[in-house]
């Protein structure tokens, strides 16, 4: 008798559980067909955002780093320093090499003071040697008349003459000694042009230095989270390379859906989309079509399919979708880029 109850308790047992099991898969098929009718859905979906990658602009051996995985960083906050030994050493070549251009100045500067003295003092001769070359063709004018008038001797008239001619060249050498002094004083303005230019150079090459040597402190350009550290103190780093990566926290993040090209067909840019996270299972996260891929996933992949060589077989395709996500940033702020979502699409 006891053994019938039992069996009676086991078989409503049985039966209840299967109605029950029975319910349950009529309630996920007719809410699985209200999805698939109601929306376009697709798993293949993953949260994005931008990666800003921090790059060393100098290289050297990494003195200290300042950050740890994972760490919140704020904008300006030091993350590594590169060894700034070797730039201070160029700095200071820099600075001893623009010394030595600004003193070259100072030396041409008092040769050209001494070459304008020089040329003051030429002009005063030429002066004199034009008041001689003067009184002396006065006297040779004269001699030629007394000569005429048989009142001197011939002598005395080609000596007066040789005089001029000697007063004559004395003048004329003067004033080619005043145009070669001038020429001199021209090639020391000349100079003086070259020297100013090679301290300017001098000048943006200390900048450079001075540039150089701030770039080995390196910063957070922005506010966010740093992902893994892949360097360590002492390992030599070159100029351009990645030291880290790290995610704006302020910046937008979206959802790229790719769906099969046999979904698109009605989509449309503007249209409403419900994002679930698998982070996050009882959530809701709205948003809106914002673009669509101008080619397939498998375009940009390394060997894109050729279906012109060998045995063709269609496979369906997918078109990455981008969704820009309408939730207020607080609750934009908490999810992470490639976090896995499940995306809906009204029809």
């Amino acid at each position: 008798m006891k053994n019938n109850k039992k069996d009676q308790i086991i078989i409503a047992f049985t039966k209840w559980t299967g109605i029950l099991i029975l319910l349950g898969i009529t309630a996920w098929g007719l809410i699985y067909l209200y999805d698939i009718t109601k929306y376009e859905q697709t798993n293949d979906a993953q949260v994005d955002a931008y990666l800003s990658p921090v790059n060393a602009k100098v290289g050297g051996y990494v003195e200290k780093i300042y950050f740890e995985d994972n760490q919140k960083v704020k904008r300006g906050d030091t993350l590594l320093v590169i060894e700034q030994d070797e730039y201070r050493i160029r700095k200071n070549t820099a600075s001893s090499e623009l010394m030595s251009s600004q003193a070259k100045l100072d030396i041409l500067a008092a040769a050209e003071e001494s070459q304008r003295r020089n040329i003051d003092v030429i002009k005063a001769r030429i002066s004199g040697a034009e008041a001689k070359l003067r009184q002396q063709e006065q006297e040779y004018e004269r001699y030629q008349q007394l000569y005429k008038e048989e009142s001197t001797t011939k002598q005395k008239l080609e000596n007066v003459f040789a005089t001029m001619q000697i007063n004559t060249s004395d003048y004329n050498e003067t004033q080619a000694l005043l145009k070669a002094s001038e020429a001199k004083l021209n090639d020391l303005h000349a100079e003086r042009k070259a020297i100013l230019a090679e301290i300017g150079t001098k000048k943006s090459l200390m900048e450079r230095q001075d540039l150089d040597i701030r770039y080995t402190v390196i910063t957070a350009p922005f506010t966010g989270q740093l992902g893994k550290k892949t360097i360590q103190e002492g390992q030599l780093v070159q100029p351009g390379q990645t030291l880290a990566f790290l995610t704006n926290e302020t910046a937008e993040k979206w959802v790229v859906a790719n769906f099969k090209e046999t979904q698109i067909g009605k989509f449309r840019t503007g249209q409403k989309v419900k994002v679930k996270l698998d982070a996050y299972p009882d959530e809701e996260f709205s948003g809106l079509i914002e673009s669509f891929s101008p080619t397939t996933g498998s375009r940009y992949s390394l060997l894109p399919p050729d279906n012109a060589t060998g045995n063709f077989v269609k496979v369906i395709q997918r078109i990455p979708v981008r969704i820009r996500l309408t939730e207020n940033r607080e609750r934009i702020s908490r999810l992470s880029p490639g976090m896995n979502a499940n995306v809906y699409i009204i029809k």
